[in-house]
């Protein structure tokens, strides 16, 4: 098939002719993909939108130097939006891969982007990405933050992220009589999340 036939196929209503789309997509070594994604990003067709999104995600880190300057540098917020989704989907589909730090640099400056659309997907992107500086960053922002929406969905992440401190930073915020009771009860649930989490691993063998 060839590359505009994949690139229409991304539209398909059926979600497994667009996945395999865009995994022949992602294989491809043509080099007029990433720009040609990178287009769709603001695209009012949701489906395609989307599916260029996760196709980005499926490419890998070579998107992510892209991604990062849309992120920060358009002035469309569906745009911002989608690339820190992208962003995320890179985590979701290369977790053995490192994320650069370059991506995690532009995820922390879109923390403090004033749409939440951009600020909350880059805490769920984030989230995905789940490495001990990932955390430090989530961590920083809680921190410094004077936005509530902000601290409840970084406070929910640390339900989820796999990093030891989360139990500790999380009774920390419960225990703290100045944090915010939105803030707080979203604590205690991410608390109980993770607890069940941990109860459920696997015991390691000595």
């Amino acid at each position: 098939m060839s590359i505009d036939a994949l690139f229409e196929q991304l539209k398909h209503p059926n979600p497994h002719l667009r996945d395999r789309a865009m995994w022949e997509l992602a294989e491809s070594e043509d080099a007029t993909i990433i720009p040609r994604l990178m287009a769709v990003l603001d695209e009012e067709n949701t489906t395609y939108r989307r599916a260029a999104v996760k196709t980005l995600g499926a490419v890998g880190p070579a998107t992510i130097p892209p991604l990062v300057d849309a992120m920060l540098n358009s002035d469309n917020v569906t745009v911002r939006g989608s690339a820190v989704k992208a962003l995320a989907q890179v985590a979701i589909c290369h977790p053995d891969v490192p994320f650069s730090e370059a991506g995690m640099q532009g995820l922390t400056q879109a923390l403090n982007d004033a749409n939440p659309v951009v600020n909350i997907a880059a805490v769920m992107a984030l989230g995905e990405i789940s490495t001990p500086e990932a955390f430090d960053i989530l961590l920083e922002a809680l921190k410094t933050t004077d936005n509530i929406a902000l601290a409840v969905t970084i406070t929910n992440t640390f339900g989820s992220i796999q990093d030891s401190r989360g139990a500790e930073v999380l009774q920390t915020i419960i225990d703290d009589e100045a944090t915010e009771d939105y803030v707080r009860e979203s604590a205690v649930s991410a608390l109980s999340r993770l607890e069940l989490v941990m109860k459920n691993q696997p015991r390691q063998q000595p």
